[in-house]
């Protein structure tokens, strides 16, 4: 998806409103977020659904192949030649569902951050409604801290101060995605990190 890379985003500067600080201004940064959290959303889980129909594709060829081993170890002889034969596939089919489990982590992922992303329009929504806080730009900087406040990834939160400042969606979610696979690569997917969410 590209449809948020040409929104022109012009940062929030709530903390240190100047002259030419507007609620427009602002409307417009907190729109870029929810757009740069939906695409994010939308990528994560389409990987996940990648993984998970790699892994139950290699689980049926392993369950496959250990029904056939099992068919010709009709006798005692073979089943000894075919005993680490399906030692192997069954070890296969145990790690393909270690991994599934782990991709299945995709829809509470996909749950919580649609959650960010209602939470962050619903604010937003409040906000421009209540013509005693539209023009306050401390209670601008007040739902901008409390929406952050309630990430639990932290590339997440760099996303966040990063359209904050004012990057482009397009920037931001280049930021997201190298912070987010350094993360995987250094915890790995099983790791049970504050990051992780687990099913079980």
């Amino acid at each position: 998806m590209s449809f948020g890379s040409q929104l022109s985003n012009p940062g929030s500067s709530s903390v240190n409103p100047d002259l030419d600080w507007s609620q427009i201004k602002e409307t417009i940064s907190m729109l870029c977020l929810a757009m740069a959290q939906i695409e994010t959303t939308l990528t994560d889980s389409s990987k996940s659904v990648d993984e998970l129909s790699s892994t139950f594709t290699g689980m049926a060829q392993d369950a496959k192949k250990v029904m056939s081993l099992c068919e010709h170890a009709d006798s005692s002889e073979k089943w000894e030649t075919q005993r680490n034969d399906i030692m192997s596939a069954s070890q296969q089919m145990h790690q393909q569902m270690q991994r599934a489990i782990v991709a299945f982590q995709f829809y509470d992922r996909l749950t919580q951050k649609l959650h960010h992303v209602n939470e962050s329009l619903t604010h937003l929504g409040d906000l421009i409604s209540d013509t005693t806080r539209l023009y306050n730009p401390s209670e601008w900087s007040r739902i901008q801290q409390e929406i952050r406040s309630n990430y639990t990834m932290e590339c997440e939160r760099l996303m966040f101060d990063h359209i904050m400042q004012g990057a482009t969606i397009r920037e931001a979610l280049e930021l997201y995605r190298h912070q987010f696979e350094q993360t995987e690569s250094l915890t790995g997917p099983d790791d049970d990190s504050e990051d992780d969410i687990e099913l079980f």
